[in-house]
């Protein structure tokens, strides 16, 4: 019995969800052999302020925020700080 879960950032409209469960459900169901009925599909919304990347969360990426990052960075004196964390589009599609 397949299951599948994701985890995604809210944000999305409900159709765009339901594409996704859609979606996911047609390829287990095309790659397995398991009857329809027996996949599982599972998606969790994370608010945006309770998921971070780099010590930035979602909504502080959003607004532009450096979040406590700008700190944490001058504390590692040999880390690259030309990096930028993802923004929040390409955290999403992870």
């Amino acid at each position: 019995m397949p299951q599948v879960a994701i985890t995604l950032a809210e944000g999305r409209t409900p159709e765009q969800i339901r594409a996704l469960l859609h979606e996911v459900h047609a390829a287990v169901l095309r790659t397995t052999d398991t009857r329809p009925e027996y996949i599982r599909v599972v998606v969790h919304e994370v608010p945006r302020s309770h998921w971070a990347t780099g010590d930035v969360t979602l909504t502080e990426m959003d607004t532009d925020g450096p979040g406590p990052s700008a700190a944490a960075v001058d504390e590692h004196p040999g880390q690259d700080k030309s990096r930028c964390p993802a923004g929040p589009q390409d955290e999403e599609q992870s």
